[in-house]
């Protein structure tokens, strides 16, 4: 399932023409206005071949589908795996780390305080 998730789309929902620039803009986590004011300017500029390339990716790549995340918070995830995915997994390593240090502090606190759950705990050790 995650290799769907870090794959290019045509972005239909989002997108003007065909759906490629907010589909880079959903790849990469850039705003899309400043993904299509790059495919115009660089156009204008004389990097000829955008056009082409656009309309290559708007006919060869696949529509995004419409269950691909299920909520704003998990495609701001997936972005970031695709933007970096080594900052992700220490991102990801550090909120397990902080859950752990947090359940451990629960844990000592019910078990500080309750002697008859103390010695279940440890007997279950």
């Amino acid at each position: 399932m995650s290799a769907q998730r870090t794959r290019f789309y045509r972005d239909k929902v989002n997108g003007k023409f065909m759906g490629v620039a907010a589909g880079i803009a959903d790849y990469t986590g850039v705003d899309v206005l400043w993904v299509r004011l790059g495919l115009i300017i660089g156009t204008v500029c004389g990097i000829g071949f955008l056009p082409i390339v656009y309309l290559v990716l708007g006919f060869l790549s696949e529509k995004k589908p419409a269950y691909l995340y299920s909520d704003r918070q998990e495609e701001k995830f997936w972005q970031g795996v695709r933007q970096s995915p080594g900052r992700t997994a220490r991102e990801v390593r550090a909120q397990f780390r902080d859950i752990d240090r947090r359940l451990a502090d629960v844990e000592s606190f019910y078990v500080s305080s309750n002697p008859r759950l103390s010695a279940e705990i440890e007997s279950l050790r």
